[in-house]
């Protein structure tokens, strides 16, 4: 990420916990929490004028939720990289901030090692889940794609939008399983023994060959035939 810190702002409705995070955030020499925000309108309007590298918003929030902070963030600064970090694990709301533009969803008992590895991974481009919403997320897309391919196909079974599964080596099918469960590139390169540059050149071929823009949709593949 190179020598200087990615800035952070962080939202949150709870001091006490704000002062947790930025507590341990401190002790990381790649992030700097640059702004607290209290709630969702404090958020977007710092957002706006700071804008920073990367932004933890809490879901439940007075005077405007993570979900709606998120959309206005988005729509003002696309470029802004939004995490969810929250106890809340309901799939509609996982679903919606993802829709809305988040790259990543975390729920606050995440071990502060794997926080800072998917905070990582967010900064280099990546999306960031925790394991236990990673499938509720998968399965909401896959089901949407699937309503797609009925709605498309006149009555008729819908079309499989990928290429067959058979023409993927053994190596691309264990990405695939591990790209479902949420994994990180450099958590993949250490299961699969590879560089953090050799996964990505790996994950990039694999969506050029399955015709996909996301890792979302390569977990959605996945799932959808039967890696997850």
């Amino acid at each position: 990420m190179g020598d200087t810190p990615s800035r952070i702002l962080l939202v949150d409705d709870q001091v006490l916990y704000r002062e947790a995070v930025r507590s341990l955030i401190d002790r990381w020499s790649e992030f700097e929490v640059v702004a607290e925000a209290s709630d969702g309108a404090e958020a977007v309007e710092l957002a706006c004028a700071l804008k920073p590298d990367l932004i933890l918003l809490d879901v439940r929030m007075p005077k405007m939720d993570g979900v709606e902070a998120t959309r206005r963030i988005i729509r003002h600064v696309p470029d802004a990289k939004i995490v969810m970090l929250t106890v809340e694990s309901d799939k509609d709301h996982v679903f919606e901030a993802l829709q809305n533009g988040a790259r990543g969803y975390l729920l606050k008992d995440t071990p502060a090692r794997k926080l800072h590895d998917r905070l990582r991974s967010v900064v280099q481009g990546e999306m960031a889940l925790s394991e236990s919403v990673t499938a509720p997320v998968v399965d909401e897309f896959a089901r949407l794609r699937a309503s797609a391919g009925c709605a498309a196909s006149d009555g008729g079974a819908a079309a499989h939008p990928y290429r067959d599964d058979q023409r993927l080596s053994e190596r691309d099918k264990t990405m695939l399983r591990l790209i479902a469960q949420g994994k990180t590139n450099e958590e993949i390169g250490a299961e699969l023994y590879l560089s953090v540059g050799s996964v990505k050149k790996q994950l990039s071929s694999l969506m050029l060959q399955l015709g996909v823009d996301n890792r979302v949709q390569l977990a959605v593949y996945a799932v959808k035939a039967g890696l997850g």
